[in-house]
């Protein structure tokens, strides 16, 4: 990022006041597990270079995510990530978001085109071994065929994945296929831009509500501000 831009990571450093998306992040720190077996979620991004200028901005917001989903209880997490030409990585599932966290600090960005088809493909494989109740993807492009994307989605949706589709930005034709894939599996489109980078760490923590505890714990989390993310996501999911 430019040099006359502080950073994430320097503001983050700062002290700053306690803000309402705080308060909806200690909410849903605090819902209560409400299934026997531990949830697991796939948590997949865009790593191209079309990401640079927000990278440590969402890194950021991200790794409040994984700190969520610790507190949760009950919730695996795998980070995937796609960047360059062929490359899609995964990181081991774990209960410890300061892990995740350390795996993603370790990521830069690269030139290249998306991958979105090896990353549903991975979460198929995954979840055919051992579920997977909740895929999480961000990303803001596509470059591939929306057949094949909406075919691997319908097969997510066989598997009972609900994908939770959040878009960086405003493309027209990412944002058709994004909205397909939440569709097709039950689950939830939403949009974000670097001026309301709240509203991304809202719907980070919601995803992972969902994947420790279901609906209930969704719908909790719904009822502590009516305007909150979690309601758009309930209001589209199946």
């Amino acid at each position: 990022m430019s040099g006359g831009k502080e950073s994430a990571k320097q503001m983050s450093a700062r002290e700053k006041p306690r803000t309402d998306v705080d308060l909806f992040l200690e909410t849903a720190a605090r819902v209560p597990v409400l299934r026997d077996q531990r949830g697991r979620l796939i948590f997949a991004l865009d790593a191209t270079m079309s990401r640079q200028p927000t990278w440590d901005l969402a890194q950021a917001l991200q790794v409040r995510m994984f700190e969520t989903a610790a507190v949760l209880g009950g919730l695996d997490v795998q980070l995937v990530y796609f960047r360059g030409f062929g490359e899609c990585k995964a990181s081991p599932f774990t209960a410890t978001g300061g892990r995740l966290a350390d795996y993603m600090a370790k990521i830069e960005v690269r030139a290249g085109t998306t991958q979105i088809g090896k990353v549903l493909r991975h979460v198929s494989g995954e979840t055919r071994q051992h579920e997977v109740r909740v895929l999480v993807f961000v990303g803001d492009a596509m470059e591939e065929s929306a057949d094949g994307i909406a075919g691997l989605a319908g097969e997510l949706a066989l598997l009972g994945v609900k994908a939770f589709v959040f878009q960086e930005g405003k493309d027209a034709t990412a944002e058709k296929t994004f909205r397909q894939i939440a569709r097709l599996t039950g689950g939830a489109y939403a949009s974000f831009d670097v001026a309301a980078p709240d509203r991304l760490a809202a719907l980070l923590a919601a995803a992972a509500a969902y994947a420790a505890g279901g609906k209930p714990a969704l719908q909790k989390i719904a009822q502590t501000d009516k305007a909150a993310p979690a309601h758009l996501l309930l209001a589209q999911m199946s």
